[in-house]
């Protein structure tokens, strides 16, 4: 099971573990949107071209209105992960805390960090490193919840579900990290965000140099934040196929739990079992180390591939 609990989208590893699954295969291990914007809507895009100053500052403006952060607290970077790890080199407060359960990453960007449970996070001091919707159990974290902690890491990469206000706040001990490909569904467009004080965004893009991310990522990135129409129907739609998704789930005898519509969590006795038998079936799932009765289920991108995972969840 190790080879898949470290993150989703192993599909190399399970096609070599089960080559006799049924294709194609259904990734329902990353929790990304299945229903992607459509890149054909940002129009020709010049792959030969260098990235222009203009363009990346406009695109940092329109991803600011959507986030309602301060367009010179926010910087673009080559996805969310790389921002996090960039943020490791600046000599943030320490002691650095992560909240455990939760993202592998949060434990191995910082050097000498240590988990934290969530109900201890008001109390930490140095740096705390925490997701807003949390995963894999989709929970918010509230300002309130946040009052007595240090210098703050929010990761809010599965945010853009709701319309709901950033946890940023100006106050020069907050930062946060934004992700472009969960929502829109463009993982591979490698494009990420991270809110911070204005002089430690100074440093941060010192770090990134001339080119943070490439032109094909801000075009596609302005054209997809700028689409208010896509935004509106695609945060509609995603609480509708979760609850679709719970219904097949709780039909097969599972419980699921979580606030975040793009996945669900399930904790169960037969984790492995499931896990490998969904495997078979050419369904991939995404296990966990600790505790290893978690599942958690990605959506499935339309009623057919629903039908598929009950299908193999009955018979078991």
């Amino acid at each position: 099971m190790s080879v898949w609990t470290g993150h989703g989208g192993r599909l190399g590893a399970a096609r070599a573990a089960w080559p006799d699954a049924p294709t194609p295969w259904l990734d329902l291990s990353t929790g990304i949107n299945p229903c992607p914007w459509d890149i054909r809507a940002a129009g020709p895009i010049a792959w030969q071209a260098l990235p222009d100053d203009g363009a990346l500052a406009a695109l940092e403006a329109t991803a600011a209105r959507m986030f309602g952060i301060p367009t010179d607290c926010l910087c673009a970077v080559p996805g969310s992960e790389m921002g996090l790890r960039l943020l490791a080199t600046l000599g943030l407060p320490t002691p650095v805390h992560y909240v455990a359960p939760g993202y592998r990453t949060h434990g191995e960007a910082f050097a000498d960090s240590k988990p934290v449970p969530r109900s201890a996070i008001g109390a930490v001091s140095g740096t705390l490193l925490v997701a807003s919707p949390g995963n894999p159990d989709g929970r918010s974290v509230t300002r309130d919840e946040l009052a007595g902690s240090g210098l703050r890491i929010i990761d809010e990469a599965f945010a853009d579900v709701s319309n709901g206000p950033s946890l940023f706040v100006d106050d020069g001990r907050t930062i946060v990290l934004r992700s472009f490909g969960k929502f829109f569904g463009l993982a591979g467009v490698r494009l990420g965000f991270v809110a911070a004080p204005r002089d430690l965004i100074a440093r941060l893009r010192g770090r990134l140099g001339a080119w943070p991310v490439s032109a094909a990522a801000i075009a596609i990135g302005t054209a997809a934040y700028a689409d208010t129409g896509w935004i509106a129907a695609t945060r509609a739609r995603l609480p509708l196929d979760a609850a679709a998704l719970d219904r097949v789930l709780r039909r097969r005898g599972l419980t699921p739990a979580g606030q975040c519509p793009l996945f669900r969590l399930v904790d169960t006795s037969q984790a492995a079992t499931i896990f490998g038998r969904l495997a078979a079936a050419g369904i991939l799932v995404r296990p966990f180390d600790a505790p290893s009765t978690w599942l958690r289920f990605g959506l499935p991108p339309d009623p057919s591939a629903l039908d598929r995972l009950d299908r193999a969840l009955a018979h078991g």
